[in-house]
């Protein structure tokens, strides 16, 4: 069984980690962590020099902000797996989060993705849209979406 982790580096993906160590299931062969760069920033307007076009240095920041979150996530994945023969791989990815996570469970030939979700309330979901709410309409297989525990 492949299982891909959509993380983002937040509470809810850790929720989504935890989940998939309590799963612990042993027919988990593999587990891809995907973290997803999403670089759709309006243009930033300057007013002493004009437009601001330049996004490499975002680009190179975030990424290294997420590698190293990736590092720390697999780390925390080999210890909730109990399984050695578990193969725990990690992959960036830049663009649309819901297109990416798709299109890597896709690619990967994941039978479970497992995400986190924000818990938007309805004007939020509005704005913002739903990550979760699109894998969960165009995946290529199931979908875990694992919630927040709200604190006692």
């Amino acid at each position: 069984m492949k299982v891909l982790l959509a993380t983002d580096g937040t509470e809810e993906s850790d929720e989504a980690m935890d989940m998939l160590g309590a799963l612990n299931h042993p027919n988990i062969s593999q587990v891809r962590i995907l973290t997803v760069i999403d670089m759709a920033l309006p243009f930033a307007h300057d007013i002493y020099s004009g437009m601001v076009t330049n996004t490499a240095e975002l680009e190179e920041a975030a990424r290294k902000a997420a590698e190293e979150a990736l590092k720390e996530t697999v780390a925390s994945a080999r210890s909730l797996i109990s399984d050695e023969s578990t193969a725990i791989e990690s992959k960036t990815a830049i663009g649309s989060p819901e297109r990416q996570i798709v299109e890597e469970a896709e690619e990967f030939g994941a039978d479970l993705i497992v995400m986190g979700s924000h818990g938007y309330n309805r004007w939020e979901r509005l704005l913002l849209g739903s990550v979760s709410d699109s894998v969960v309409h165009h995946a290529p297989c199931s979908v875990l979406v694992v919630r927040k525990k709200e604190s006692d």
